[in-house]
């Protein structure tokens, strides 16, 4: 099948949906398949929910409110508690799976009776625990089932004029810690806070991994260049954030 055709394959199987909650992340594949369901679902009860917990930047939250307003979609945000789970926090290897058992946990009582999430048909789902938790609770995975890749849904939120079609990935701030490290609010906030400092400088695509207190940038390949003579500007703000020391930056891996 062509793109057209794939869009509008997955448009005809959400047509299908009495009602649907997509889970929006304020990222790119979330909100391809929220513009789809809000063409294809149209006078049907829709809804968009967004988790809100120390691993999810605030910025991610409010650009997720941007795009369903944009969309027309009622939006809701839902604080997930998955903090408060000591297997969440222990950091063993299957966190994701705890984050996304609280995440649908709490979006099921908003009382639709499915949910669906962003995940593509080229996303590599092996030893993935979030989406073994996403399985369990029924998510339904709308992309993935018509065939949408990364690319296409780039494609599609610019079809739809949304304004995160080119945005990077932004994967939640817990996994800037190493497995066996404890994910702690405090450092949580500590690496958010750093992150929001190195885009302050004018970069787009980055990570500040934690060792602790020792903090590891990491920089999209494109802007590297830059990143190096930086590389004093970026450790200062680091350290400002709240580290005790930086690595210079390399690539983003």
């Amino acid at each position: 099948m062509n793109f057209a055709e794939r869009v509008a394959r997955l448009e005809r199987e959400l047509g299908r949906l009495p009602s649907l909650l997509v889970a929006l992340s304020g990222g790119v594949d979330s909100a391809a398949l929220l513009g789809a369901a809000s063409r294809a679902l149209r006078g049907r009860p829709l809804l968009a929910a967004t988790a809100s917990s120390p691993a999810v930047p605030q910025e991610e939250v409010e650009e997720a409110a941007l795009i369903a307003g944009m969309l027309g979609v009622p939006h809701r945000v839902v604080e997930t508690g998955e903090i408060d789970d000591p297997l969440y926090r222990a950091n063993r290897g299957d966190r994701c799976y705890h984050c996304r058992k609280a995440m649908y946990g709490g979006l099921g009582g908003l009382g639709f009776p499915h949910v669906a999430d962003g995940l593509l048909a080229d996303d590599d789902v092996a030893d993935r625990p979030g989406v073994v938790a996403a399985t369990e609770h029924g998510v339904l995975h709308p992309l993935r089932e018509a065939g949408l890749s990364k690319a296409d849904s780039r494609r599609l939120a610019r079809a739809y004029g949304l304004p995160v079609h080119d945005k990077p990935a932004q994967p939640c701030l817990a996994s800037r810690i190493p497995t066996g490290l404890a994910v702690t609010r405090e450092r949580l906030a500590r690496i958010h806070a750093a992150e929001r400092a190195v885009r302050g400088l004018g970069f787009r695509e980055l990570r500040v991994r934690c060792d602790d207190r020792h903090a590891r940038v990491e920089i999209g390949r494109g802007e590297m260049d830059r990143a190096r003579a930086m590389a004093l500007r970026i450790a200062g703000v680091v350290l400002a954030a709240g580290f005790d020391s930086c690595d210079p930056p390399r690539p983003l891996r």
